[in-house]
């Protein structure tokens, strides 16, 4: 992984790839590279810099034809240099390079294929498994690339979205694609593959989605789909209006600042599309299904998996649906007892996430078809293997670490909870009121957060040169201690640990010294008086105290610091105490200098096991 690129056309694409490349940076990488056929030669550039500086490379050497594909890596198999940045050539020596080929995914028999083909004479330069890939091909092309790839597919296991193309061929480009996206755009004398339609912004707003198992033969004026069996099928294309702006910065120095701001804005437009809480929101089977579960099983990774932490309280407390949360990449590879009556909820950011699409696999294989996804693609894979769906409407997310995303999903899943409530007569009229009204207040209530960003900013100059932070809640904030961690971690490479409050006498207490910097969320709710002994239980420790509270029963005291921020919508106060500690750590990230947009050795689509 992460990003493909292909384009064969009647004019050069070479400065049509190296644009898509730009668009797909958002995604993470550590190395990136283009090929092309130029007078009949294939001719590559990689490099392990920015994408801009392999666009001067292209330029000084003068690199331009009618087909070509290109590739933003980040490593899995083999580290991130020159050798193993896509895109792969093969032939028996580079000077016949015939084969050219860039590749997301991971192919789990790369070993024995490595092996068996070096014993006919293939030589490997890289450590990649997606060599692999171009030495297979290369082995079984007789004159047809498609055939070629046909051929090589039915002995690969694992996933992978790949671009192939042949000197010999040099109007035609092949792609197929298992468990990792594909998608073709569709211009004018020229066509087009990309891992994500983002790529092809400013070349189309057509575009065709390939599924599992399908091959797709690609020239300037024709596109064949196949699929498993070979046998040409028509699909339907999609037109969509991507709006062009969305690398646009503006005003913000970051795209996590300009996406942690646009939060408003999605709630508000989200809210648009709610006169009242009813079932059809979530799709047009949704009152059947929901009728029959009696519990909920939410699947996620990293902040998806939180956001179902969050959820669990509210499915728990307002709809009273026995509810578990599990991290997905587990969940598969471990025995459970499947309940046909289950809703799975699967989130995921980018509807790619292979972990979490493994796990909705798994889950189907076990027969609970309920399967209900939180996604901002609509296209997506996981949106299209689920039953029901919520598209979170949040845009395009260039940040890695998620912001806007985390936010519209919270708001889906506690849009969820009324609805499962309401469904189950466990939600008065009077109650949907009040939680409609607690919606309806939220926008106005993050702006508020952001009124106190001076505030928020000196903290982040003073975490700035902290190394280990641990960070407190308890009940429904617990998860969100989780998320501000993780935060800290991502963009400013400090270690963060969150607990929850009641635990640290069960061990972490241990830890606690004068130069310990403990961040607690003290909202004001049934807890507080509990945490309010935790708290003491920290400070005769001397412990370093900043404490984050719409309460205004905390006596300010000598050694502790006190956030203090305006009164929460009752329920939906993890969403506002998640945004505060989104802007800390941007703030903290930005005192330290780190790649905020694009943090070291993270990828934002993670399509790979």
């Amino acid at each position: 992984m992460c990003g493909i690129v292909g384009a064969v056309s009647l004019r050069d694409v070479t400065p049509m790839l190296t644009e898509s490349l730009y668009h797909l940076e958002y995604r993470g990488y550590d190395s990136c590279g283009i090929a092309i056929i130029k007078n009949g030669e294939l001719h590559r550039i990689r490099g392990t810099k920015r994408i801009s500086e392999l666009q001067k490379k292209i330029q000084k050497n003068n690199l331009h034809g009618i087909s070509g594909i290109a590739h933003t890596r980040w490593a899995t198999h083999g580290s991130p240099n020159i050798n193993n940045a896509h895109p792969h050539f093969s032939g028996f020596s580079s000077k016949n390079a015939s084969i050219a080929i860039v590749h997301n995914g991971i192919i789990e028999n790369h070993e024995v294929l490595r092996k068996n083909l070096s014993k006919i004479g293939y030589r490997f330069k890289s450590q990649t498994d997606t060599e692999v890939l171009a030495h297979l091909i290369n082995y079984f092309y007789n004159g047809d690339i498609l055939k070629a790839v046909q051929q090589t597919i039915q002995h690969i296991k694992g996933k992978y979205a790949i671009a192939v193309f042949c000197k010999k061929e040099p109007n035609r480009i092949v792609g197929a694609r298992n468990g990792s996206p594909l998608v073709i755009g569709i211009g004018k004398n020229e066509n087009f593959l990309a891992s994500d339609n983002v790529a092809l912004i400013p070349f189309t707003k057509k575009f065709i989605y390939l599924e599992d198992t399908e091959i797709v033969d690609l020239t300037p004026n024709n596109i064949s789909i196949f699929n498993t069996n070979g046998i040409k099928i028509n699909k339907k294309i999609q037109i969509e209006a991507i709006n062009s702006d969305v690398n646009e910065l503006g005003i913000h120095q970051h795209y996590m600042e300009k996406e942690i701001f646009e939060q408003p804005k999605i709630i508000r437009r989200l809210l648009k599309n709610i006169k009242s809480i009813h079932p059809e929101l979530f799709g047009y089977q949704a009152p059947n299904i929901f009728e029959k579960i009696d519990s909920v099983l939410i699947l996620g990774c990293g902040t998806s998996y939180y956001s179902g932490m969050i959820a669990k309280y509210w499915i728990e407390s307002i709809a009273k649906i026995v509810t578990s949360v599990e991290i997905a990449s587990e969940y598969r590879y471990r025995d459970t007892i499947p309940n046909p009556n289950t809703l799975i909820v699967i989130i995921s950011q980018s509807g790619e996430t292979a972990d979490t699409l493994s796990a909705l696999k798994h889950a189907k294989d076990l027969g609970m078809k309920n399967i209900l996804s939180i996604c901002n693609v609509a296209t997506s894979s996981i949106v299209n293997a689920s039953m029901l769906s919520y598209i979170t409407q949040a845009g395009l997310e260039v940040s890695v670490a998620s912001t806007k995303s985390f936010t519209s999903q919270l708001f889906s899943l506690f849009l969820l909870t009324l609805v499962l409530a309401k469904l189950k007569n466990r939600l008065t009229k009077n109650q949907e009121n009040l939680f409609l009204t607690d919606l309806k207040c939220l926008p106005k209530s993050i702006e508020s957060i952001f009124s106190m960003r001076k505030d928020i900013e000196k903290w982040g100059r003073y975490f700035a040169c902290k190394k280990n932070i641990f960070l407190l809640g308890r009940g429904v904030h617990y998860p969100i201690a989780l998320e501000g961690a993780l935060k800290f971690k991502e963009i400013c490479y400090i270690h963060a640990e969150a607990f929850q409050s009641s635990e640290m006498k069960h061990g972490p207490l241990a830890l606690i010294t004068k130069n310990t910097p403990i961040i607690i969320i003290a909202p004001k709710d049934k807890l507080i008086e509990k945490l309010k002994s935790n708290i003491q239980e920290i400070k005769v420790r001397a412990g370093e105290l900043h404490i984050i509270t719409d309460s205004n029963n905390f006596n300010i005291q000598k050694n502790i610091n006190f956030l203090k921020i305006s009164e929460t919508c009752n329920s939906l106060s993890p969403i506002l105490y998640g945004i505060t500690f989104q802007l800390l750590a941007y703030q903290a990230a930005v005192f330290r200098g780190t790649h905020i947009d694009k943090p070291r050795n993270l990828a934002k689509s993670v399509t790979v096991e």
